[in-house]
């Protein structure tokens, strides 16, 4: 059966993307245009009351919202594809460690630096919210440069849906030109993920 997945093109759903290709399951993408803030229309938080994506329906239309959630969702529902090591494994920690640093430190200052108006009532504060997202958003990433030595993964020679994760979200403000010059190793992990048969692909699409 198909999922539906919510989304659009280099946001928050290309990693959910890449992970359904590598397992090769059917998917339906829906568009929701973050231009225009079409995330916020009433028809769209009636799926998904947080006015964000991605989301995705899984085939009994169960939603599942919040990428790291989908993820590890679609990790469950297809052991097959082996996204992650298995439960018991000290691997599994160590790549659910940097997924839920990433989405609970880093996430919140890609949303500040996208819509940093949103975060005080005084719009002048606006440019000095960003500049600080941005500056706390790289401060992430260097201490995972610091810390991870992927052979050529994150977890060695096995690749994971983590790799998919930090590979994406690396991208993300600025990371294109900011990331290969100051993070060798995250970038590393970025060009492999590009080089895969199955997300190779769904990663040119978005990138």
């Amino acid at each position: 059966m198909t999922y539906i997945l919510y989304g659009d093109k280099g946001s928050g759903s290309a990693p959910v993307e890449m992970a359904l290709a590598e397992i090769g399951a059917p998917v339906e993408l829906r568009a929701v245009p973050l231009e225009g803030d079409h995330q916020l229309a009433e028809e769209y938080r009636r799926i998904n009351p947080m006015g964000r994506v991605p989301t995705l329906l899984l085939p009994d239309r169960t939603v599942v919202t919040e990428s790291l959630a989908i993820l590890l969702t679609l990790v469950d529902r297809h052991p097959e594809a082996g996204l992650l090591p298995p439960p018991g494994d000290p691997a599994r920690a160590v790549a659910l460690r940097w997924m839920a640093l990433l989405a609970g430190e880093f996430y919140p200052c890609v949303t500040r630096g996208d819509y940093p108006e949103r975060f005080s009532a005084d719009p002048a504060y606006a440019p000095a919210i960003r500049a600080r997202a941005f500056e706390m958003g790289r401060d992430i990433w260097r201490l995972v440069e610091a810390q991870i030595e992927p052979a050529p993964w994150l977890l060695g020679e096995r690749f994971s849906v983590a790799d998919l994760y930090l590979a994406f979200l690396s991208r993300w403000m600025g990371g294109r030109e900011w990331t290969p010059a100051n993070c060798p190793k995250v970038e590393g992990i970025a060009r492999a993920v590009a080089a895969r048969p199955r997300a190779g692909p769904v990663w040119a699409k978005h990138i």
